[in-house]
């Protein structure tokens, strides 16, 4: 059993006592995220904890009685830490001397890309996996050297496995269409939303000279632009073009990705294309339960993040009576968990995103999708939900938060 845990800096050592405590007895590992974002006053205790259960292992045998931190334990052998750790971002700390002693580093380098890519094609049942694979990453490379430099733009290995993923889910929709079309269309539908009106059209020549004699028919999403249109003439909007192009690749984004931003300056209509897709998703619901969550009905709950403080956005305990209090955030979070209704609800965080709030979704933004409190609490959110960021840009987020996003630039 591996229990994860994303630490930030509400918590405290008496929390850590609690969790190194059950994994003791349990014999489980735990893998602590992020763990150099915890105070330096709380890792010196955290050391002194560690190192107890470093030298009860080497002085007691498998299922021995001792005490830890004043409270009598039973050791199983198998038990075991791992952190992991960022260095360098705002908000982080810097090990101190006698915590790093007691963990083996391991330094993580740039993984074969093209293998990953040919293994996860080949999983997903493609046959060209191979010529496939090696394209997809040549164009990822040339993309990141040729197009512009945004804050924005990632094409690392987040951006690989999800263009991968989709093409996997179009691939099971349509199993006799050409593997390159479905490629090319999840290549497109995943990176084009996000890049500046100058770079589209450089990476669309990127995928010509890529796939040459490949000829790409786009996708004809009609009743959704039909609702979109029909929305913004009750709104007494004009349904322009790009407008409308936005709003539809907003879906397609929020189909492959968990965490979603909406990136642009103020007054670009970032606001009116959420509220536009919701509407139109909501017209388009029928009583018959829909594969996709997203035509089940949706509903939006709009925090802004930077109007509250930590403790108020992901709950805090009371000091005086250690009693736990949800934040907004949590709130919801788990509020959407227990919903058993059809439909997806979303969560939308309308504000500036910088790394001391965003970090504590770095969980909830990944594959496994857990909010980690402090009082030491996991809530795993449902694949139906989504969380989106709605903000005017991201000079102060980390390269980490900005992977684990889709991306819309409007």
């Amino acid at each position: 059993f591996c229990l994860v845990f994303n630490c930030s800096d509400q918590i405290d050592c008496i929390m850590m006592e609690k969790l190194f405590r059950g994994v003791i007895q349990q014999g489980a590992w735990t893998c602590l995220d992020e763990f150099n974002r915890i105070d330096i006053e709380v890792l010196s205790v955290v050391a002194q904890q560690l190192l107890e259960m470093r030298l009860a292992l080497l002085k007691y045998g498998n299922n021995a009685e001792f005490f830890f931190c004043g409270a009598k334990c039973v050791l199983k052998d198998t038990c075991g830490v791992f952190i992991t750790m960022n260095p360098g971002y705002a908000g982080r700390t810097e090990l101190p001397e006698n915590l790093k002693a007691l963990f083996r580093p391991i330094s993580m380098m740039i993984p074969d890309y093209g293998l990953i890519a040919q293994i996860l094609l080949f999983s997903e049942g493609f046959k060209e996996s191979k010529s496939l694979a090696m394209k997809m990453t040549r164009l990822y490379k040339l993309a990141s050297e040729q197009l512009s430099q945004q804050k924005h733009y990632d094409f690392g290995m987040r951006a690989v496995k999800s263009v991968l993923e989709m093409a996997g889910r179009l691939k099971r929709e349509q199993p006799d269409a050409p593997e390159t079309d479905l490629l090319i269309k999840a290549l497109k539908d995943s990176n084009i939303p996000k890049f500046i009106k100058a770079d589209a059209p450089l990476f669309n020549a990127l995928v010509v000279d890529l796939f040459p004699n490949v000829i790409f028919k786009e996708d004809n999403n009609d009743q959704l632009i039909a609702q979109i249109s029909a929305v913004m003439a009750e709104k007494n909007l004009q349904p322009s073009e790009s407008f409308v192009t936005k709003t539809t690749q907003l879906f397609e984004t929020l189909n492959v990705r968990f965490g979603t931003m909406i990136v642009g300056t103020a007054m670009t209509g970032k606001t009116t294309v959420l509220c536009s897709l919701i509407d139109a998703l909501n017209n388009l619901k029928t009583d018959a339960v829909n594969k996709n969550p997203l035509l089940n009905g949706v509903s939006c709950v709009r925090i802004n993040p930077k109007s509250v403080t930590m403790g108020e956005l992901y709950g805090e305990e009371n000091q005086i009576t250690k009693d736990w209090q949800d934040g907004i955030a949590s709130y919801y979070m788990r509020t959407a968990t227990t919903d058993e209704s059809p439909g997806s609800p979303w969560i939308c965080f309308d504000g500036p995103v910088d790394a001391l709030w965003i970090e504590n979704m770095n969980s909830v933004l990944d594959d496994s999708r857990l909010l980690c409190l402090a009082n030491g609490q996991r809530i795993r959110l449902k694949a139906d939900m989504r969380v989106l960021i709605e903000v005017d840009s991201l000079e102060q987020a980390s390269p980490a938060t900005v992977s684990r996003c889709g991306m819309v630039y409007i």
